[in-house]
């Protein structure tokens, strides 16, 4: 089992979860609108899931029903080249980046 990012992250990319994590698995380039935990690397110690200010970091089995569609965004995210990962989440990743615009946590550099 790993820890999962959902959909509140997208536009937000809060690093908080990335400054507690003992493993370093939690990542996402510059170009990324979220975060991602790599589930062949996080050890399930669920030290990000307090930091995280928008409340989208969940144990696998512990994801709610309307976010279930992002657990293999963040498997496939580290098993898919880019431009296929582009091709099959683009689209719902800028959805949910759209939906999140007005968040008091959406980070403005994002949105440029």
């Amino acid at each position: 089992m790993a820890y999962i990012i959902v959909d509140p992250c997208v536009g937000v990319k809060d690093a908080s979860c990335v400054a507690v994590c003992p493993v370093d698995c939690i990542i996402a380039t510059d170009a990324d609108p979220m975060m991602f935990i790599n589930p062949s690397e996080c050890i399930d110690c669920g030290a990000c899931v307090p930091e995280c200010p928008v409340n989208a970091i969940f144990a696998e089995d512990d994801v709610p029903a309307d976010q279930k569609q992002w657990t293999p965004v963040n498997y496939e995210y580290f098993t898919l080249d880019k431009g296929a990962f582009q091709a099959k989440y683009g689209a719902m990743i800028e959805a949910a980046k759209e939906k999140n615009r007005d968040s008091e946590h959406a980070s403005a550099a994002l949105y440029a």
